[in-house]
């Protein structure tokens, strides 16, 4: 209780308690507090799950259970519900061992508010979180309650990999073909590739989700050295977006105009419906080359093989 308090409580002036403290009968004692971490309930609100995702759900969860270091590449499309079936699998970990810390790690800080919500409402408890935007008192007390074990789930950047877990079991790098998981400063390192070789330090589970998996890992799951969990359809009433590629020498844009007529099209049913569009243009410059609308020939720099970008 501080002094302030003391003395409303007593009914006395904060010149008695000081006085009080002058005399020795009363001693100041700084106790730190101590954040509290609700557990999660593993049957708080599970999702319902489709075959594949059960299926993913319980060849983690089981390795889990069993103990021992087991990679896995969990492969499914935008939308497939990769998600829920990791959060299945932290469920029935922790329902296996309610002592047992799991830790998700994202690319980018932005993401992190997204993902707690969902755990919150799937739990019923919010996640610990550990990145560099979390101020330093907050930060000191994740890291207490993880090296206590009252912590049971971290979300977090590459750097949450350092925290001193006691129970880690399960491991989640969460967009694993993500570049931002490697850290090109200082300490030099791979989130992605740290997390396997932790996950193998611990004798843990490490689940690395991507809907476009890197190249190393598709190797290492070809190789046998992953376990392979795929999902092929989106979650629930999802559907896959509809592509049209558009061959602009048999739908030219209108002269001064760089935008085709079906493209023009779709745009304006789309503003006409309320709703909105995105043009994407992945590099700078109108185009990223430079083609003759007749042959189809790329136009190229006289001394270089490089070709011309319009500006």
């Amino acid at each position: 209780m501080a002094g302030p308090d003391l003395a409303r409580a007593a009914g006395v002036s904060s010149g008695v308690v000081k006085g009080l403290l002058d005399e020795g009968v009363l001693e100041v004692i700084e106790i730190e507090a101590v954040a509290a971490f609700d557990a999660p309930d593993p049957d708080h609100a599970p999702a319902a799950l489709n075959p594949d995702q059960a299926a993913a759900a319980t060849a983690i969860a089981a390795a889990t259970g069993k103990g021992g270091f087991a990679p896995f590449l969990l492969d499914g499309v935008t939308g497939s519900g990769k998600t829920e079936a990791y959060l299945e699998a932290a469920a029935r970990t922790l329902k296996a061992d309610p002592a047992a810390q799991i830790l998700i790690l994202l690319p980018e800080i932005a993401l992190t508010q997204d993902l707690i919500a969902r755990i919150t409402a799937r739990f019923g408890a919010a996640p610990a979180e550990w990145h560099s935007g979390i101020a330093p008192p907050r930060r000191r007390q994740v890291w207490e309650a993880v090296v206590a074990g009252r912590c049971n789930i971290v979300v977090g950047a590459r750097s949450a990999l350092f925290l001193p877990f006691v129970n880690l079991r399960l491991l989640v790098v969460d967009e694993e073909h993500d570049g931002s998981f490697k850290q090109d400063e200082g300490l030099v390192y791979h989130g992605r590739d740290l997390a396997v070789a932790r996950a193998r330090i611990e004798g843990a589970t490490v689940v690395l989700a991507s809907a476009t998996p890197s190249l190393e890992t598709l190797w290492n799951a070809h190789q046998g050295r992953y376990g392979w969990l795929k999902l092929a359809a989106r979650h629930g009433t999802a559907i896959l977006p509809e592509v049209t590629l558009l061959d602009l020498r048999q739908c030219p844009p209108d002269p001064q105009t760089w935008l085709s007529q079906p493209l023009r099209e779709a745009i304006g049913e789309t503003l006409a419906r309320g709703e909105q569009t995105l043009l994407f243009l992945n590099r700078r410059g109108y185009a990223p080359v430079v083609l003759c609308r007749t042959c189809g020939h790329r136009m190229t720099a006289p001394d270089t093989d490089s070709w011309l970008v319009e500006h």
